[in-house]
């Protein structure tokens, strides 16, 4: 995208029923990844997070607890939901909850919108409903019970008995959007992005969209209809809504004219409320719909889907306390695949911090910067002539750099991390080919023309060195920074996050004279994982 656009980007807003696992630490660190990469690359940035607090499912956890509902999300909003963000250094510009009045005034200045353009009727609904998913589950989500609920009709994602309720609510007419929704998935292809996540929800909706009950009437811990304050809006139609009412709307037009529309990075199991349903309420109320819906895969634990319910959630934590938030970030941004499903083990997140990132990207920083302060006195040398070798690695870095820049504008930062991997492993090899230790010693020796040649050696370490540290700030913050101010560049170049990401692969930009500091291990080893 052209610099200084605006980038405007989203979690998904999360239901903060019970505490985070890795699976919502992937997505945030996902989103904040792409967020720190736009940042850095000039463009006017913004990242947004929150909590949807309203609902059923959250009513009964309160009561269960003794405690009012807010009471109930106020709790579980600060001593997990804020804290995860802590711990996995995400560097979100805002954080909405929709039980936050910014939100709930404009959500009903948007209904109301809808409600006045025609869009909605009232009538009876009858419909098996899932309390853990807040969601009246399609057919293909339903599945017979076995065991102790045998003879009943129970949630495919849940397990458990679904209800089945009968209410007088409102509906929306997404029946009357279904061809404008597909004029659009054919219009902008990449609007639903992996193409297997488009597909999937092309057939959808050619199977024929049913209009959407958007209200409760049988219990009020909720945003009350404009129009009729005996129902409150369904929760995922309140929560839709942040992504919205979070930037602006209803309440600082410039601000949302500003940030709207926005690129939206979801879980695929909630894809269709973000591609369907979200994009036709947009069309109703005249809006623009968003840039595009990315759908990441599911984290899998011993081939499961990720769920406390079922025991195979992980507390972010359980990482971060053995290896540190920027493993994390990197393993999680690395290993899998953006879009597909990914499986995690500790074997494989302890096998890529060793190899990786100790002994690849972290031993490269910390011989680079033991050999300068040992053979110039801790100072960056000045490069002689470059020979093949040297400008090779030169090529290496900045295609590198315009690599990932394009992998990040299609939302692959597995393949960003790995184009700028091969910087870790051009260096590697290059100080293994050039032996700056024999240089030296020949230097040593009186041999004039060495010196300059292990000047040349160390100079050109120490530069992709300061390319790697731009392009790996986004995804590993905390050792990145480590690295730029040993390599004295906070002293000569300012910020590390100020440096122009897109403009990393240049060459020549630390400069010869700088003074480098000691470095720290960058990953420490890590004896058991036990």
């Amino acid at each position: 995208m052209p610099a200084g656009e605006s980038f405007y980007i989203t979690t998904p807003i999360y239901y903060p029923s019970d505490v985070p696992h890795i699976g919502h630490g992937y997505t945030s660190v996902a989103v904040d990844a792409l967020a720190r990469w736009h940042r850095q690359g000039g463009d006017d940035t913004w990242m947004l997070t929150g909590t949807d607090e309203h609902g059923q499912k959250m009513l009964r956890a309160a009561a269960a607890n003794d405690v009012t509902p807010q009471e109930w999300v106020d709790k579980l909003v600060t001593e997990a939901w804020f804290p995860l963000l802590e711990t996995l250094d995400v560097a979100n510009d805002d954080f909405i909850r929709t039980t936050q009045e910014r939100h709930e005034t404009n959500a009903q200045k948007f209904w109301q919108t809808i409600y006045d353009r025609g869009y909605i009727y009232a009538g009876e609904y009858e419909a098996l409903y899932c309390v853990g998913c807040e969601e009246f589950k399609p057919e293909s989500e339903i599945l017979d019970g076995t065991g102790p609920f045998e003879g009943l009709k129970v949630c495919a994602i849940h397990s458990k008995p679904l209800e089945l309720l009968q209410e007088k609510n409102y509906f929306f007419k997404l029946s009357e959007f279904q061809d404008r929704l597909l004029e659009l998935y054919k219009t902008q292809p990449d609007f639903i992005r992996p193409e297997s996540a488009r597909n999937e929800v092309v057939s959808f909706v050619r199977q024929g969209l049913k209009d959407l009950s958007i209200s409760r009437s049988s219990f009020d811990w909720g945003i009350p209809i404009p129009w009729d304050t005996s129902h409150v809006l369904y929760v995922w139609i309140d929560a839709l809504l942040n992504y919205v009412t979070g930037v602006g709307y209803g309440a600082d037009e410039d601000t949302f004219d500003r940030r709207w529309p926005a690129y939206h990075v979801v879980g695929k199991d909630i894809l269709r409320f973000h591609a369907v349903i979200w994009p036709a309420m947009l069309m109703a109320a005249g809006l623009d719909v968003p840039k595009g819906v990315f759908a990441h895969g599911w984290l899998l634990v011993g081939g499961e889907k990720m769920s406390k319910s079922k025991l195979t959630g992980i507390a972010p934590t359980e990482i971060t306390d053995v290896f540190g938030s920027d493993a994390y970030r990197y393993y999680f941004l690395s290993a899998i695949a953006f879009g597909q499903d990914g499986s995690f083990s500790w074997e494989d997140l302890s096998a890529r911090y060793q190899a990786e990132l100790a002994n690849g990207f972290g031993n490269l920083a910390s011989r680079t910067t033991a050999m300068i302060e040992k053979y110039f006195e801790g100072v960056v040398p000045p490069p002689a002539e470059y020979t093949e070798n040297d400008l090779a690695i030169q090529k290496i870095v900045a295609d590198a750099a315009s690599n990932a820049d394009a992998a990040i504008e299609q939302f692959r930062i597995d393949e960003a991390i790995s184009s700028i991997w091969t910087i870790v492993d051009a260096l590697n090899g290059y100080i293994t080919a050039n032996e700056p230790w024999a240089l030296a010693k020949q230097s040593n020796s009186g041999d004039e023309a060495q010196r300059g040649r292990l000047g040349t050696v160390l100079y050109t370490c120490a530069e992709g060195l300061r390319a790697l540290a731009v392009l790996l700030s986004p995804v590993m913050p905390q050792s990145t920074e480590k690295l730029w101010v040993a390599l004295g560049a906070a002293e000569s170049l300012g910020r590390l996050q100020d440096q122009p990401i897109r403009d990393a692969g240049a060459w020549g930009v630390l400069r010869p004279g700088t003074s480098v500091n000691g470095l720290a291990p960058l990953f420490p080893r890590v004896e058991s994982t036990a």
